[in-house]
């Protein structure tokens, strides 16, 4: 037997709670050793990685990781919430009871972890100090030592975050399994990923990726955070954060928002001004992927980035897309590549969309570690990177991170943007005054039908508030709690949709997008000021175009322009019924929401 007490005592983990909880899964998961790790013991688990080959040298101070080739993404459909009451059930989170899933997670787990090392991962999802740090801090335990470095750049770890918070914690256990028997895909799936959200206890099984094992960040940041913020009136939510610096006037605002998968989310958090600007603005980043919202003291709302770090999607990452993201990633920032291709002569890392594809293939492996060069000619085409590879890096390393990221008070939320890829009826910018519709319109958000996701032409997949695959209770109570919490606020944010992928008639763009998407925002600020009027449409109040900065914009988007400010009446009228079949899914929405709904039905009609 493993000497847990001993361990836990040479890793300074003084909180009793937390010791009888390691106790009781080493004791369940058979490990063979119990290490208690902190961000200090990087250098040290980088260097025991680099020789037992679970890392490669991608440079200095660079790493690159391959995960088994079945296990390269979020696994949804074994993605399950599991409460004792039936009536947190909702359409989209995958309910199950706890009764049911508890057992079945200690079987799969029980022995699992023999012959390994359980890491003890104290960790905090938010600055110390913050209000909502009782709901932030958690302890993974981990058979895997690649989960370990990850969280490191994730999160903020170290037994000083849980030693005096009693058991205010998340319990969560990741183990990995038998990648190469777990059945994947088949009937014979053995793998659960499960947040048994009202007793705070997220147990997965069957994974080494992202958001399947790093379990602080969704599982906790998103599931179980959303779970606490419904309990405790605070909003968890798959959301960018951005500050904007007027430097001429000395104003800064601070703008979060949601937005489906390939929908630009996070290329917008990491924006810079455009070049034509960037003397009087100033862009920060303050998170890509999540955002904590509560009401201040003052009646304010205010919001922080849990993570302490940047999980990003690689493919289409580059000079021109996020240059922030190219810099935070640079030799010496310890950063952390996984599935991307790679060459072990030249320690080089490449992936589609990062530039020219190198034309030498001598050593070039692809994400399945298989030799580029020796590609039947059925395969010369097959992408060199897996399109869900990522590089990880803290938030110290991104160029223009907010100064004020650390801050516990968080920072004051001006205005919530909804933002899906849609090809017409969706304008460039409307903003939305009404508390309801705001909320309304982030329930109906979605973006169009992709390869990725089954659908008609113009259809949209909807993806409420881009929180569908992290839903942990019912929409309806989830849209009943957006009204209150929103409603509690006496100074209240502005809402807006944005939509940077309106097309033309053949089928191009019509938006630069990028950092050109500053120039909207600025914007819904000024109209936030009262320092412009718009037009008032059926669905909110647009920019007339002389009220937008366009100095610097390119003469094709000029010429766009009216198209880009203008609302298709019609499309409109359509997807007002696709919108109500959606809501119709929804039990007991509030009757506030469906208020709104009306309105801007008959506001259409109207037109």
């Amino acid at each position: 037997m493993v000497d847990v007490e001993r361990a836990l005592d040479e890793g300074g983990l003084t909180n009793p709670h937390v010791r009888e909880y390691v106790a009781h899964w080493a004791n369940i998961t058979g490990a063979d050793r119990i290490e208690v790790v902190s961000a200090a013991d990087d250098a040290r688990l980088v260097q025991e990685s680099l020789e037992a080959g679970e890392l490669l040298p991608a440079g200095e101070g660079l790493y690159y990781s391959r995960s088994y080739f079945k296990d390269t993404a979020r696994a949804e459909e074994r993605t399950i919430v599991a409460t004792s009451n039936e009536a947190d059930k909702g359409v989209y989170n995958n309910w199950k009871p706890a009764a049911e899933m508890k057992p079945k997670l200690v079987e799969l787990m029980t022995g699992a972890s023999a012959g390994k090392t359980m890491y003890v991962i104290p960790y905090l999802m938010s600055p110390k100090g913050s209000p909502v740090e009782n709901f932030a801090a958690g302890v993974e335990l981990t058979d895997n030592r690649n989960v370990v470095l990850q969280m490191i750049r994730m999160a903020r770890v170290g037994v000083e975050y849980i030693n005096d918070l009693g058991d205010s914690f998340v319990k969560a256990v990741h183990v990995t399994g038998d990648l190469e028997n777990l059945g994947q895909g088949t009937p014979d799936d053995k793998r659960y990923f499960v947040t048994v959200a009202d007793e705070r206890t997220i147990l997965h099984f069957g994974s080494s990726y992202g958001g399947n094992a790093l379990l602080g960040k969704i599982a906790h940041g998103l599931r179980q955070g959303s779970y606490d913020g419904w309990k405790n009136g605070f909003l968890v939510e798959q959301f960018m954060l951005l500050g904007i610096t007027d430097k001429q006037t000395g104003k800064k605002y601070n703008i979060c928002g949601g937005f489906p998968s390939a929908s630009g989310k996070t290329n917008l958090a990491m924006t810079l001004a455009p070049d034509a600007l960037g003397d009087r603005y100033y862009v920060e980043f303050y998170g890509d992927d999540i955002a904590w919202i509560w009401v201040g003291d003052d009646g304010k709302l205010y919001g922080m980035n849990p993570e302490n770090g940047v999980f990003g999607v690689a493919k289409d990452t580059n000079e021109k897309t996020n240059p922030t993201a190219i810099d935070s990633i640079v030799p010496g920032t310890g950063a952390i590549f996984t599935n991307v291709a790679y060459n072990p002569k030249t320690q080089e890392v490449w992936w589609e969309g990062k530039g020219d594809k190198p034309t030498d293939l001598d050593g070039w492996e692809d994400w399945k570690g298989e030799i580029i060069a020796d590609r039947a000619p059925e395969h010369a085409d097959d992408p060199w990177a897996h399109p869900n590879s990522r590089f990880t890096t803290t938030l110290a390393n991104v160029p223009n991170v907010a100064k004020d990221f650390e801050d516990p008070k968080g920072v004051e939320i001006h205005g919530i943007i909804f933002g899906g890829r849609t090809r017409d009826r969706e304008p460039l910018i409307r903003a939305i005054t009404d508390i309801a519709e705001g909320v309304y319109d982030g329930l109906t958000l979605g973006a169009e039908a992709t390869a990725a996701a089954d659908g008609l032409e113009g259809v949209l997949r909807y993806d409420p508030m881009s929180m569908r695959p992290f839903m942990s209770y019912s929409e309806a109570d989830y849209a009943a709690h957006w009204l209150e919490v929103i409603g509690r606020a006496t100074t209240k944010p502005i809402f807006a949709h944005v939509n940077w992928f309106q097309r033309g008639d053949d089928g191009r763009f019509l938006w630069p997008g990028y950092r050109e998407n500053l120039r909207p925002l600025n914007w819904l600020m000024e109209f936030l000021n009262g320092e412009v009027e718009g037009v008032q449409t059926a669905v909110g109040v647009l920019p007339k175009r002389e009220e937008l900065n366009l100095e610097g914009l390119d003469e094709q988007a000029l010429a766009d322009l009216d198209t880009l400010l203008t609302i298709d009446v019609a499309r409109w009228r359509q997807e007002m019924d696709f919108r109500e079949k959606h809501l119709a899914q929804f039990d007991g929405l509030p009757e506030a929401i469906w208020e709104a709904h009306r309105r801007v039905a008959q506001a259409l009609d109207n037109a």
